[in-house]
């Protein structure tokens, strides 16, 4: 397999590391092949690839998820640059509702995050001029667009000191974990 998958203590989300074939000339890297995700326990279709780049180290996007029936999955990776990324799961009657996984994405590390439906993500540059690639398995549709307040206490994220240096309005007017009304629920 050209590819390590390993998983989090939040049933879902799983961190991909596809393998680097490297020489004098650099490297080469299949970063996503359906057939092998699905055999790796990945058998999902991604229709859009979106690509970041944040000039500002301390740059917060997130969170952010899409309600059914957009829900998206994504598949997220660094090609520029590193990342905290964050997930927070917010499937209805989960055990581990409310809580939050974090790993840190880098060009150098090569590791990729699978998000599931049923959480919102988010990340905060840790290097100037990051670049984030990221596949989704829907289209972006805003009218199903949601999210979480980066910073809720709730949470307890421990962010870098510096994120949220640089935000989006629309990221700085998210709600709180506790005014949200779910639209996912948890399937043992």
């Amino acid at each position: 397999m050209t590819l390590e998958v390993h998983t989090f203590p939040i049933d879902g989300p799983l961190l991909i590391t596809p393998k680097r074939f490297g020489d004098a000339r650099g490297f080469f890297s299949e970063t996503y092949n359906a057939k092998t995700f699905a055999e790796a326990g990945i058998p999902f279709t991604f229709v859009q690839d979106n690509h970041s780049l944040s000039a500002e180290r301390g740059t917060v996007r997130g969170f952010h998820f899409q309600a059914p029936p957009k829900a998206q999955i994504k598949l997220v990776r660094v090609t520029s640059g590193r990342i905290l990324d964050v997930f927070v799961d917010i499937r209805n009657n989960s055990p581990t509702y409310g809580q939050h996984g974090v790993v840190e994405l880098s060009a150098a590390n090569w590791h990729q995050l699978f998000i599931p439906t049923g959480f919102a993500h988010g990340f905060c540059t840790l290097e100037p001029s990051t670049e984030v690639v990221y596949k989704t398995g829907d289209y972006y549709a805003p009218e199903s667009e949601s999210g979480i307040l980066w910073n809720d206490p709730m949470l307890g994220i421990a962010w870098p000191e510096f994120a949220g240096a640089n935000l989006s309005t629309k990221d700085r007017e998210l709600s709180l974990l506790a005014q949200l009304n779910s639209p996912f629920v948890w399937n043992s």
